[in-house]
């Protein structure tokens, strides 16, 4: 187990005079950041008591985004003259520089902040504070607000910092509790082992599964295990029992004891509501990559709030040794658009892509309803961002437990049936934030659509064909999107192992492959059957199941055939 560093004395360090000019001043010396005013903040007549505790998280632009954004362009075009950066060449030509990191620290430690730390890439700065420090950084006030029934507290305006800092902060997490990420996962049912037989011949039968059938339900079970690889959970609070549990199922599937490590990523947190989440992410992911790994990393927030889980994805980056990052979490886009979330943390992926890495993410467990019970009010963050794997969901129909016979949406009728109060439903269509990459718009699946498409792929989802994990002495059928995104997890770690971890970026050669070569349709099962409350699956990509899940075999020899992939 390691902790990020805590810089314990910054001494003063001189603004740049460069920083000052890379952006328009405001009139009264404080310039905007991405991190916009909560409206039922500023609504609020209730202030915070000035020494309440806040952790923030302040992110800073990539240097030479120019350069980046052609980099990038050309490892997912297939360049065969482009590479991806080790994590020292990436810290070399894109990071914000330490003069950049220090001032930006500087101006916290001088408003009253304490235990600041820099991320290694320094891409975040974050530190503790109370209300008042808040008030004396960012230039606003924080104010306590009702969430449906949960007290919580929000800036009641935009947060912003001094000229001096223009164009270098781009976003503030922690100055909310209003809106914040969600695990989704759907626990079903909890029982004994024996409660839960698996048994069945009849082709197209709907039944829970032990994560180790999913490797021969979508053809991986050939393949050599993910020895050669390293993969990341994003994780938050106390993950003690996920990792005593992780050992009993281990035993239970009779797995070598794989190699584990903790990040604690700040301070240790406490929450243990995220158990059964863990639990899912770590024993799917394990079984799908064949049961072994060159390790498994834990990159572990102190909790599910905004700014815990940027620096989280940020360390999964900066340590720059996973070859996929598992995110089996999601908040409404437009809130996240609206806190800055997005301009926080789009960086962060994009980060990855130009190092080789790639974050799996659900793409939400209600319907096209994440955000609200109107069509087209928005998707799932960060699934909706370009540069991560969007992963949906569908029920799994078998013959016997462990052949593949079908595959149909995981399905939802209205808003009421998708939203997360409900039965749910696999997270998937236009996105309202995020503008759509180029590599979905040359393949011409979106129509007249310009916003990102949701999902990339889909996998089994549905707690009716559910997994069967291990949840201190029992075991619980469990589903949702949080399902689907470790179960290609331990693909990606697997196909990465095979290929000696030169595969690249995954999203673009999909789509510039998937609708068009004759010899790529063998590697999907097309999903044409259900509807995730707005959009129904049909031939090919489809804004409820994207291109359908892989025949993981035929997909590695696809690999192998296209080596530009």
């Amino acid at each position: 187990m390691h902790n990020v560093p805590t810089l314990r004395a910054l001494g003063a360090v001189a603004l740049a005079a460069a920083l000052a000019c890379s952006a328009t001043r405001a009139a009264d010396g404080w310039t905007p950041t991405r991190t916009l005013k909560v409206a039922e903040a500023a609504a609020s007549t209730t202030p915070v008591a000035p020494g309440q505790a806040v952790h923030v998280a302040v992110t800073l632009r990539l240097r030479d985004q120019a350069a980046l954004d052609a980099l990038t362009r050309r490892l997912v075009s297939g360049d065969p003259e482009a590479r991806p950066l080790a994590r020292d060449e990436f810290l070399a030509r894109f990071a914000p520089t330490a003069a950049e990191a220090q001032a930006v620290a500087a101006h916290l430690r001088r408003a009253g902040f304490t235990n600041l730390r820099i991320a290694p890439n320094r891409l975040v700065v974050s530190a503790d504070g109370t209300a008042a420090t808040v008030r004396a950084a960012f230039d606003t006030e924080l104010r306590h607000v009702d969430a449906n029934g949960r007290a919580a507290f929000a800036n009641a305006g935009d947060a912003r910092v001094p000229a001096a800092l223009a164009g270098l902060v781009t976003a503030v997490q922690g100055l909310q509790t209003v809106s914040m990420p969600r695990t989704l996962h759907r626990l079903a049912e909890m029982g004994p082992a024996e409660a839960f037989a698996v048994a069945g011949t009849k082709a197209g039968t709907a039944m829970p599964h032990y994560p180790t059938d999913f490797a021969a339900i979508y053809d991986a079970a050939k393949l050599p295990p993910a020895t050669g690889a390293t993969l990341g959970i994003i994780a938050s609070g106390d993950i003690g029992q996920t990792l005593t549990d992780l050992d009993t199922y281990v035993q239970h599937a009779r797995f070598t004891a794989p190699d584990v490590e903790q990040v604690t990523v700040g301070e240790p947190g406490f929450d243990t509501s995220g158990v059964v989440e863990w639990n899912l992410d770590s024993q799917t992911a394990l079984s799908t990559a064949g049961g072994k790994l060159a390790k498994l990393v834990f990159y572990v927030g102190t909790s599910l709030d905004n700014a815990s889980l940027t620096e989280a994805y940020d360390q999964a980056v900066s340590d720059g040794v996973a070859q996929v990052v598992n995110v089996s979490l999601g908040q409404c886009e437009t809130a996240a658009r609206d806190l800055g979330v997005e301009a926080a943390d789009d960086p962060i992926f994009q980060a990855a892509v130009a190092q080789g890495q790639v974050f799996s993410v659900s793409s939400g467990d209600s319907g096209a309803f994440e955000c609200s019970n109107r069509k087209n009010s928005g998707q799932s963050y960060p699934a909706v961002s370009p540069w991560v794997m969007a992963i949906g969901g569908t029920q799994v129909q078998t013959s016997g437990a462990t052949s593949w016979a079908s595959e149909t949406v995981w399905s939802c009728a209205t808003a009421l049936s998708c939203n997360r109060d409900a039965a749910g439903g696999a997270g998937g269509g236009v996105s309202v934030t995020e503008a759509a990459p180029p590599w979905q718009l040359d393949a011409g699946v979106l129509g007249a659509s310009t916003g990102r498409g949701v999902p990339d792929l889909s996998f089994d989802a549905d707690p009716l064909s559910g997994a069967l994990i291990v949840v201190g002495t029992q075991f619980g059928r469990v589903g949702g999107t949080s399902l689907a995104a470790p179960i290609f997890s331990g693909f990606w770690a697997r196909l990465q192992s095979k290929h000696g971890n030169a595969l690249g970026f995954p999203a673009a050669p999909l789509y510039r492959y998937g609708h068009v070569a004759a010899d790529a349709a063998a590697m999907f099962h097309d999903v044409t059957a259900g509807k995730n409350g707005v959009y129904a699956a049909g031939p090919g990509w489809d804004w409820a199941s994207g291109f359908g899940s892989l025949d993981v075999a035929k997909f590695d020899a696809f690999l192998s055939s296209h080596p530009g992939f």
